[in-house]
C-alpha cells in the first residue's frame, strides 16, 4: 500500500498524517493508549487492495509526542475532527482501538458530515466500570515507566500470547514513545471519564470487535459497560486474542472492516 504524508495543523503544531489513496469509505485509525499509526500496519496489510485509509500518531505519541497538552479525550477528539477535515473527503469510517475508540466514540458523538459508521476494536467502554478505581489507575500510570514494565505489560497483560519479531519491537517503541504528560493523561484521567450522556447521540452504523481473552477490557465489560449505550451496535468475540487485537489479530480485524465497509456499500 503506497501512503502519502499529509501535515494537518491543530492546537499547538501540526499532526503528520498517512493517507493511503483508493476508493471508500476510508478506513480513519486511531490507536490505543501506548501504540502508534504503526500498530495498524498488519491490518492495512490484510485489507482489499485499493482501500483508502488514514492513519496518524496521537498527540503526545510517537511523531506527535513534542504537540503540548492538554491530552485529554475532547482534545483528542478535537484533533481527530482536523484530520478528518483536511485528509478525507466523501464517507469515512472510524476506526478505535481502546482509548482510541474512546476518543472515536466522542467523535462519532458529534455528527461529523461524511461518517458512515464505526468500528470499536477491543474499546474502552463510555461507562467506567467499577473495577477501574483510584488504585488501578495508579498502578496502570506505571505500565510504561521502564523497559521492564514495558515487557512485563506486553506478554502479561495486553496479549493473549507474547509478541515477536518486529511486531514486539514496534510495539516496544510506542510504549516507551510518550510525553510524560500524555502518558499519564488516560490511566489517572481518561479511562475513568463517562461519556455516556455523548455517545448517545451516535447515529451511524457501530460494530465492535472484543477479544475472547483481553483482561483489559474483557467481552463482558463491552456487553455491560458499552452496548446498553450503543444499542444498535454489533458485537464479535475474537477467538484467543488479547487486547492487541490489531497486532495479535490482524486478518480477524482486516476482515471485519472489509465486510463492514461493504455493507455500507448495499
Amino acid at each position: 500500500m503506497t501512503e502519502t504524508t499529509m501535515r494537518v495543523p491543530v492546537a499547538g503544531g501540526s499532526l503528520d498524517v498517512r493517507v493511503g489513496g483508493g476508493t471508500g469509505p476510508v478506513l480513519v485509525f486511531v490507536h490505543y493508549w501506548g501504540g502508534s499509526a504503526d500498530t495498524w500496519d498488519g491490518v492495512l496489510g490484510r485489507l482489499p487492495t485499493g482501500q483508502a485509509t488514514v492513519r496518524f500518531d496521537q498527540r503526545g505519541w510517537g511523531t506527535s509526542r513534542w504537540l503540548p497538552g492538554p491530552y485529554h479525550l475532547d482534545r483528542l477528539a478535537d484533533d481527530l475532527a482536523r484530520v478528518l477535515e483536511v485528509c478525507v473527503t466523501g464517507p469515512f469510517v472510524v476506526v478505535g482501538h481502546s482509548m482510541g475508540g474512546k476518543v472515536s466514540q466522542l467523535l462519532a458523538a458529534r455528527r461529523p458530515a461524511g461518517l458512515a459508521g464505526l468500528v470499536l476494536v477491543a474499546p474502552a467502554p463510555p461507562q467506567p466500570p467499577a473495577t477501574v478505581t483510584e488504585e488501578y489507575r495508579k498502578n496502570l500510570s506505571h505500565a510504561y515507566d521502564s523497559p521492564e514494565t514495558v515487557h512485563y505489560v506486553l506478554d502479561s497483560v495486553l496479549t493473549a500470547a507474547p509478541l515477536i519479531g518486529a511486531v514486539r519491537a514496534t510495539a516496544e517503541r510506542d510504549s516507551r514513545a510518550a510525553g510524560a504528560e500524555a502518558r499519564l493523561e488516560w490511566p489517572l484521567r481518561g479511562i475513568a471519564q463517562d461519556i455516556t450522556a455523548a455517545v448517545r447521540d451516535v447515529d451511524v452504523p457501530v460494530t465492535v470487535l472484543a477479544a475472547e481473552r483481553d483482561v483489559v477490557e474483557p467481552a463482558h465489560v463491552v456487553r455491560e459497560h458499552l452496548l446498553p449505550h450503543l444499542p444498535h451496535a454489533t458485537l464479535t468475540v475474537v477467538p484467543g486474542a488479547g487486547h492487541l487485537l490489531p497486532v495479535e489479530a490482524p486478518g480477524a480485524v482486516a476482515t471485519a472492516l472489509a465486510e463492514f465497509s461493504t455493507g455500507l456499500q448495499r
